[in-house]
């Protein structure tokens, strides 16, 4: 069962870039949109107010804490609980507006009021709040879905974590056993070419062309003094 929770992180991936992406958008678009004429009042780059911290800000950083989490984590439940962060911040977005008319004194939404035309006032709407929020919730909702199924890949992965591999025997001689001394020069094995009388092999212990240096091997060191 533990083994089932783990998702490869690609299973979020896509969704939770795209929330983080988006988070990002909604917490900026106020503060930035005055440079291209695309604003809500007060229509001044970067002018903080506490309405927009509760409605822009503190909607984007759950989002893109939400997408940040689905983009990082391998635990399924982990990953659905960034998934549910970032829809709410997503509905936050949408219904936002419209309950801010409950703590403003003279009943009014608390959002501002879009500037430039009807139909750029509809763009300005659909940016900031309803539609950023619409599109963070369906991210959000189809990470939710990923998450929730428990593909043919995850059970395999999980059997093969539950199965336990077999106790590789150890191949290291027992401590104390006696090995073999080893030559003082290791030779590279050579071609017998010469095989008549004339030619009988080399027998001598010296040092020639292809020999490789081996230090000696001593089983049990004498001590000073014994």
């Amino acid at each position: 069962m533990a083994g089932k929770l783990r998702v490869p992180r690609s299973r979020g991936a896509f969704s939770g870039l795209l929330l983080l992406l988006l988070g990002l958008w909604g917490g900026l678009i106020p503060f930035v949109g005055p440079y291209f004429d695309f604003a809500y009042t007060p229509d001044k780059a970067w002018v903080y107010t506490s309405d927009r911290l509760w409605l822009s800000i503190l909607p984007a950083a759950a989002t893109g804490l939400g997408g940040l989490i689905l983009l990082l984590s391998a635990n399924r439940v982990v990953a659905m609980f960034g998934a549910w962060i970032a829809a709410l911040g997503g509905v936050w977005f949408v219904v936002g507006g419209p309950l801010s008319a409950l703590w403003t004194e003279n009943g009014t939404v608390a959002t501002g009021t879009p500037v430039g035309d009807e139909a750029k006032q509809v763009a300005e709407q659909l940016a900031f709040f309803s539609g950023a929020g619409a599109l963070i919730v369906f991210f959000a909702a189809l990470a939710l879905g990923r998450l929730a199924v428990v593909a043919v890949r995850d059970a395999r992965l999980a059997e093969e974590q539950a199965t336990v591999p077999p106790h590789e025997e150890s191949t290291r001689p027992p401590i104390g056993e006696t090995q073999p001394l080893p030559r003082r020069y290791a030779r590279r094995p050579q071609p017998d070419t010469d095989t008549g009388p004339d030619h009988a092999p080399r027998r001598d212990n010296a040092p020639h062309h292809g020999d490789q240096m081996v230090a000696p091997y001593q089983a049990h060191p004498r001590t000073p003094g014994m």
